[in-house]
C-alpha cells in the first residue's frame, strides 16, 4: 500500500508538471492583450507595418484584395503616420488606444489596441472589426 501511494504521488506530480508546461507554452505563444510601449509602434525612428489579416465584427475572416494585401502604414517617432493616407497619431498606453487624424481633416478615428509587440499590431474598430498588422 505504501509503495502504491508513493507511485500515485509521483504520477500526480508528473501530471502537474506537464500541465504547467502546457500552460506556459500556451501563454507565451499568445500576445493577445499584450500592449507594450509606444516605441514598439515606431521602433528606433519609424517602422512599416503590413496587413496580416482582417476580420469583421462577427470574427469572420475578410478576404484580402490585392490593394489591402499591399497596404502599408508607417508610424514615426514624431507622432506622424504615412501610407495610403498620412497624418498624426496619438497613442494612449493606459487606455490602449490609438487615434489617427488624417492630414487636412478635423475628425479622427480611434481604435482599441488589442496587441502591440515588436512585430505584431492588432487594431479593433468601434464595430468590433479587427485589423492585424505585422512588421514588414
Amino acid at each position: 500500500m505504501h509503495q502504491s501511494l508513493s507511485q500515485l504521488r509521483s504520477y500526480a506530480a508528473s501530471l502537474l508538471s506537464v500541465a504547467v508546461l502546457f500552460f506556459l507554452v500556451a501563454a507565451c505563444g499568445n500576445d493577445k492583450g499584450k500592449v507594450e510601449s509606444v516605441s514598439m509602434l515606431y521602433g528606433t525612428s519609424s517602422k512599416v507595418w503590413v496587413t496580416d489579416k482582417q476580420t469583421d465584427a462577427a470574427g469572420d475572416k475578410v478576404k484580402q484584395t490585392a490593394a489591402t494585401e499591399d497596404m502599408e502604414i508607417s508610424f514615426a517617432s514624431n507622432g506622424t503616420y504615412s501610407g495610403s493616407q498620412s497624418g498624426k497619431y496619438a497613442f494612449d498606453q493606459a487606455a490602449k488606444t490609438i487615434t489617427l487624424t488624417k492630414d487636412g481633416d478635423t475628425t479622427s478615428s480611434t481604435f482599441q489596441v488589442e496587441t502591440l509587440t515588436d512585430d505584431k499590431l492588432t487594431l479593433v474598430g468601434t464595430s468590433g472589426a479587427k485589423l492585424q498588422l505585422k512588421k514588414k
